[in-house]
């Protein structure tokens, strides 16, 4: 069996130090903090110092001006930026302007919200790309289902919608409450 070289284990134990730099405030080495919002840089020599700042920076940059998009607030130009949430699409003016747009596309099911019985079902995908479908009342309404839904009442329970559900190579509706999960063959549309 070969021994281990320690020696390797015990580089610069500053080496960190170097790459945060130090308290702008009082001098002392940063090192990263772990908190409630997540980890940050914070100055070594807390309590008697509260210097902190974030660990990423959150600041939003311009990716792309859209050629022909024009703010609907103020008629400035539209641009595909990135912030610490992800792309969108926000208008150039910032600060003055606050308008910002989503990269993804409500669609209208046509189906009625079977909670509030005002809103409609839109699909939407959430940040990792998975269709789902909520209400467009949101936030006065929360009701969302995972699988696309079908305006036809369950026969079972008499839930206002079922959801098309594809398992095996073949396609079921599925009544979405818990309770019930009936399931049934879908019917072709005539």
């Amino acid at each position: 069996m070969s021994k281990i070289d320690h020696s390797l284990f015990q580089a610069n134990a500053h080496a960190l130090q170097q790459a945060y730099g130090d308290c702008p405030e009082c001098g002392a080495p940063l090192h990263v903090r772990h908190g409630k919002s997540g980890n940050f840089l914070g100055c070594s020599t807390y309590p008697q110092c509260h210097f902190s700042k974030p660990l990423h920076e959150t600041e939003t940059t311009e990716i792309k001006r859209i050629e022909g998009a024009v703010c609907p607030e103020c008629g400035g130009d539209m641009a595909i930026k990135k912030g610490r949430f992800g792309l969108f699409i926000g208008c150039c003016n910032f600060p003055q302007c606050h308008h910002i747009a989503s990269l993804q596309e409500k669609t209208d099911t046509h189906v009625t919200c079977p909670l509030c019985h005002e809103g409609h079902l839109l699909k939407r995908t959430n940040k990792f790309g998975k269709a789902f479908y909520a209400c467009n009342a949101y936030p006065k309404c929360k009701y969302v289902v995972n699988h696309p839904p079908v305006n036809k009442a369950c026969p079972q329970c008499g839930w206002a919608i079922m959801c098309e559900k594809n398992q095996a190579s073949e396609s079921l509706w599925v009544c979405p409450q818990r309770d019930c999960q009936y399931k049934m063959p879908a019917e072709t549309e005539t």
